[in-house]
């Protein structure tokens, strides 16, 4: 018999056809949307917003006040943070805009805004806001180049896939 040990806090809001993973934390008053994934050991905190077709891997923190828009993607191990100045009394959460990439192990300072159709890179320390339609990645984090670009790399990849060459 399998066991699937998930915490669900109070006044929790769970769209339509969402799925959560196994060992996975929702703090109270957390909204979710429609057709959203949770991966795996995922801390989702009180009071955040996670839009719809959103897909969440696991091993990501989530703090309390965060707002993630619709169709955003994160990556495994992610980390957003909700203190700029540890340890204070003072919190603020972290935006993320519509159809933002946020890839696994990136890290997010307290209070900084994603923008919408932005990617975030592997690994990544983001220390300060990220325009609409950019690219950043690095320790800290820069702006590379515009999402077109990581749009056109991935079509690349993924036919060179079909056709059994490398990229």
């Amino acid at each position: 018999m399998k066991k699937i040990i998930n915490h669900v806090g109070e006044d929790v809001k769970v769209g339509r056809n969402v799925k959560i993973w196994n060992f996975t934390y929702i703090g109270d008053g957390t909204e979710i949307g429609d057709n959203t994934r949770i991966g795996s050991l995922v801390h989702v905190d009180y009071d955040v917003r996670i839009g719809r077709d959103c897909k969440i891997e696991g091993i990501v923190y989530i703090p309390p006040l965060t707002e993630i828009g619709d169709r955003v993607f994160i990556g495994p191990g992610a980390v957003f943070t909700n203190d700029p100045y540890p340890p204070s009394e003072r919190l603020t959460g972290i935006h993320v805009g519509d159809d933002a990439v946020i890839c696994a192990g990136a890290v997010l300072m307290a209070g900084i805004k994603v923008g919408a159709r932005s990617v975030i890179g592997m690994g990544a320390v983001v220390t300060r806001d990220v325009a609409p339609d950019t690219v950043v990645y690095g320790t800290p984090a820069r702006a590379a180049y515009p999402t077109s670009s990581y749009v056109q790399k991935r079509s690349n990849w993924r036919n060179a896939a079909s056709s059994n060459e490398t990229v």
